[in-house]
């Protein structure tokens, strides 16, 4: 072997020796994927100890109505988005029974495009379409993988996303699935969305792709209808197409209950709608409703309904009995408004911040911590007989807590006054401190 190849292979075994040593350096840094889950538990899964059982994954008993059981106690529940009060009626239970004893749980198998459609799924789709005013829908499985899916596919990676920054969690990972640009507006702010249409003006003439805006009918934690009309204003002056998810206004908003785009006379203006069947209809599914072009376009394209098993008759033909129920019997929301006003006005009478709702939505907004939150819902709870849900740290800012009520044609006046008591009566303990003594002392019992 010559010198110049002894060389060579020296120089070959010593970029080996390092390139191996670099590759053990990488591979000492690497983690197990699930060291991560361990360290941090997330901004709500800290609290899991405490909070389980309890506070989250609470286990309500009994028939769906105003008053249920909670740990063997009657409470009053304002926890529950049976709006118009369907979910126990005799007339509901009865086609339910009915659907599920003839078909069973499964019919129809398979996705719908291969085995799974039926007449009956038609039907709804087109009673849907006409009661929202629109040419054509589409049914969807669920509500939060329907809007994702939507959102998915009616937009190419070359078009831009301009989105209220309120939108419910459900948007917000559908918009994470775009692989385009994307722009957040302040909440409600019309000035805010106009600076972004125009940034995504600019940038769609650079793409040559299109530009939808999305918002809510209503916005399910503060309650505040959309501005819907005058979202639809801004189209005058740019060129835009718009999605709204109703899943709160449907059935609960406008004359006949078609919703927040019917209660501000712009329902024609919606270029694509969106709602569920999860709170007015107190069931599973939901539908999206467009010309049918769009619609057409969906029905081919709309990933998370071609390959997924058609929803079941059993609630099929239960939302075409809702449907037909919410639209021929408008003393179920007359009711619902009725109980809405008494609770959100007898609030305000008592000094609560309920915000700017003008929905059902009720939320109370006091300042506290996240113990101090726990300690005054427990009291709520156990003393007075109150479950509403309790909304904390990072749904909201650090420092507030937010009880959301959700009033329902099943609610009676009575419910209403003891309510408006108790919570007189822990604002008091909550100002005074006696919540923020009791966290403590849970906490030093805990030894934190």
């Amino acid at each position: 072997m010559t010198i110049r190849s002894i060389a060579f292979f020296s120089a070959l075994k010593s970029i080996f020796l390092q390139s191996r040593k670099v590759f053990k350096n990488l591979t000492s840094a690497m983690r197990d994927i699930f060291d991560r889950i361990t360290e941090n538990k997330g901004p709500l899964g800290k609290w899991a100890s405490q909070a389980e059982g309890y506070f989250v994954f609470p286990k309500l008993e009994g028939p769906i109505s105003n008053r249920m059981k909670f740990r063997g106690k009657e409470v009053i529940t304002w926890s529950i988005n049976d709006y118009l009060g369907l979910a126990n009626l005799p007339e509901i239970k009865k086609i339910d029974g009915e659907t599920a004893a003839e078909y069973g749980a499964a019919y129809p198998m398979g996705a719908r495009m291969m085995s799974g459609h039926t007449e009956f799924h038609e039907q709804l789709e087109q009673e849907c379409a006409e009661f929202v005013e629109k040419e054509s829908a589409y049914l969807l499985n669920f509500g939060y993988q329907g809007i994702m899916s939507t959102i998915d596919a009616l937009v190419a990676k070359d078009d831009i996303i301009v989105y209220d920054v309120d939108c419910h969690a459900c948007i917000i990972d559908g918009v994470r699935l775009h692989m385009g640009k994307r722009f957040t507006f302040k909440h409600n702010d019309m000035e805010s969305l106009e600076v972004n249409l125009e940034r995504a003006t600019r940038m769609a003439e650079q793409t040559g792709g299109g530009i939808l805006v999305i918002s809510e009918g209503v916005f399910g934690m503060r309650g505040q209808q959309g501005k819907l009309k005058e979202i639809v204003a801004l189209k005058k002056k740019f060129s835009f197409r718009l999605l709204v998810d109703d899943a709160h206004g449907f059935g609960t908003l406008g004359k006949t209950g078609a919703g927040a785009g019917e209660e501000q006379g712009i329902q024609d203006e919606i270029d694509v709608y969106f709602a569920t069947f999860a709170k007015s209809m107190a069931s599973i599914g939901a539908f999206v409703a467009a010309d049918k072009e769009i619609i057409d376009y969906l029905k081919y394209n709309l990933r998370s309904q071609m390959f997924a098993k058609s929803l079941p008759m059993v609630y099929v033909k239960g939302a075409l009995k809702r449907l037909d129920m919410l639209r021929t019997m408008p003393e179920l929301k007359e009711k619902l408004w009725e109980n809405v006003d008494a609770l959100q006005n007898g609030l305000k009478e008592r000094g609560f911040d309920i915000g700017t709702t003008s929905s059902c939505v009720t939320p109370v907004y006091l300042n506290g911590s996240i113990p101090e939150a726990m300690a005054l819902v427990k009291d709520l709870r156990e003393n007075y007989g109150i479950f509403c849900s309790i909304v904390v740290y990072p749904v909201i800012p650090k420092g507030l807590i937010l009880l959301r009520m959700i009033p329902t044609a099943t609610h009676t006046l009575e419910d209403i006054a003891i309510t408006l008591d108790a919570f007189s009566a822990i604002r008091e303990r909550l100002e005074n401190g006696t919540y923020k003594r009791l966290s403590a002392a849970v906490a030093a019992a805990m030894g934190e």
